[in-house]
């Protein structure tokens, strides 16, 4: 992907800017104003917080960013190692779950901590139970929470309300725009929406088939998990799951915390029957990346992973890499990112995960294309017949957030794909990506590559431009600059109940 995409190398790269942006602009999950602050500052200065709850019924409104003080000082990270440094602990929670427990501080945990690849199942079958995981919980805890615990109250992170109106054959992706101006290699975060971790729409049984029929072909390439990732993979399995009957609940159930029923399949499964990645694979669109910590060092490494929406890369060349040797493509990671992504990842609790949107422009839809893929050569070239019909801007959706058992940090993220054309009457948008792609600084927009469609798409850009102004849908000699209601434009709303019928 690029600085701020998913699509040409991993997709949580976006993130690793995390704690240089201000304002939702690793999953890297768009949009800031203005200069960026310096990347000193902290990562909860960057979380612009939302008017209004959303609700099953209407849509989150527009996110403003929070305003800096002038002349607010910049306070300077010091360095720590990160061995010593826990996310933020967890097990008090027990006590609201009635089960019964006593205090174990950090120093315990250290001492006694869970190896980053050993089985918390074989911990319990070796009577080693008093082993835990980084956020505090032991072996014995886990045991005694079971099979679907209340993540909410586990997480911090409420479920979702239910979504009644809401029909998968009708249903379309919020209309993500994460344009910004002035282009920087930054991101824009928002806290995560609870309601809308994981957006279904209308391509959902085409994805699947396609997501099942990329791991019959590609295997370990698209879905991979590493000794010690146990406990993660059931507890994000769980959690989807979870969320998913509680969003969803005319499509979606689970009978004894063992079978799922899946209405829009018509299917029904033991979620014992199958690793928990590959339950994920036949019911969620959705890609994920597991990072784990490593009890020597701090670090956190990529152990487990279902990405079947990469473009360039895949699971398979990232497995067990560190985060920075993930990020080594990417243009002043190591100078600018390296030290304050490390830090993120170290203290980011459970309770407040972030999300935020790349995006990048393809023909046609492509969904994964590793290394040599025949669909690389159409970046290299401007076809004369192409067409603006044949164009869509690819919007990654991602997330990041951290589990309250296992102490993972997971990235997911969505590929959703919209036509070019879709911009002709969204106010603002055609004069702000032309202006990204004419002025964007040449190393960043190479590295996006928009190159092989730009013949094709600046003139139709400027044909809308003139209409818009015209018509009144823009103002005239508009300063171009990020959309008030990033990552989406004014009144989206309206045109995305009407394509929807509900």
């Amino acid at each position: 992907m690029d600085i701020l995409s998913i699509h040409d190398k991993p997709w949580w790269a976006g993130l690793a800017v995390a704690a240089v942006a201000a304002g939702l602009c690793i999953l890297a999950v768009a949009s800031t104003q203005g200069k960026p602050p310096s990347f000193l500052n902290h990562i909860t200065r960057t979380l612009r917080p939302t008017r209004r709850a959303s609700t099953s019924k209407t849509p989150p409104r527009s996110i403003s960013p929070l305003k800096k003080e002038a002349g607010a000082a910049v306070s300077q990270p010091s360095p720590a190692n990160p061995v010593e440094v826990l996310p933020p602990q967890r097990r008090h929670v027990l006590a609201t779950l009635g089960v019964s427990y006593k205090e174990t501080g950090e120093k315990d945990v250290r001492r006694k901590i869970l190896p980053m690849t050993g089985d918390y199942n074989t911990a319990c079958q070796d009577g080693d139970e008093d082993r835990y995981t980084p956020t505090g919980f032991s072996v014995a805890d886990i045991r005694a929470l079971g099979d679907f615990p209340d993540y909410a109250a586990l997480s911090g992170v409420p479920l979702p309300v239910a979504y009644r109106d809401f029909d998968i054959e009708k249903a379309l992706p919020r209309p993500y725009r994460p344009f910004r101006w002035n282009y920087h290699q930054t991101m824009s975060l928002t806290k995560l929406e609870p309601d809308w971790w994981l957006e279904l729409e209308n391509t959902y049984k085409e994805r699947i088939a396609q997501r099942k029929e990329l791991f019959v072909k590609h295997g370990s390439s698209v879905l991979e998990a590493l000794p010690g990732s146990e406990l993660a993979c059931k507890e994000l399995m769980e959690m989807v799951l979870q969320f998913l009957c509680a969003r969803y609940p005319q499509y979606f159930s689970l009978v004894d915390s063992r079978i799922f029923k899946n209405g829009i399949l018509g299917t029904e499964q033991d979620i014992r029957a199958k690793p928990p990645l590959e339950i994920l694979m036949d019911n969620v669109p959705e890609d994920f990346g597991i990072m784990l910590r490593d009890d020597e060092t701090g670090n956190y490494f990529l152990r487990a992973g279902v990405i079947c929406s990469s473009m360039g890369w895949n699971v398979g060349t990232k497995i067990g890499l560190q985060l920075h040797r993930i990020h080594d493509p990417i243009p002043d990671y190591k100078e600018k990112m390296q030290f304050s992504m490390d830090r993120f990842f170290t203290k980011m609790p459970s309770d407040k995960p972030i999300q935020r949107g790349s995006w990048g422009l393809e023909i046609g839809q492509p969904l994964y294309m590793p290394a040599d893929d025949p669909h690389e050569k159409v970046r290299t070239f401007q076809d004369p017949n192409l067409k603006v019909e044949d164009c869509c801007l690819r919007v990654d959706w991602q997330t990041l957030r951290r589990l309250p058992l296992s102490g993972a940090v997971v990235f997911n993220f969505k590929a959703l794909f919209t036509r070019i054309t879709e911009f002709r009457d969204e106010p603002c948008v055609p004069a702000l990506l032309k202006k990204i792609m004419t002025e964007g600084k040449e190393n960043l927009m190479k590295y996006k590559g928009t190159w092989h469609v730009e013949h094709v798409l600046l003139p139709k850009l400027e044909e809308w431009i003139r209409e818009q102004e015209e018509s009144g849908l823009a103002p005239k000699d508009w300063e171009v600059a990020t959309l008030d209601d990033s990552p989406w434009f004014k009144n989206w709303q309206d045109k995305w109940h009407r394509q929807q019928g509900f």
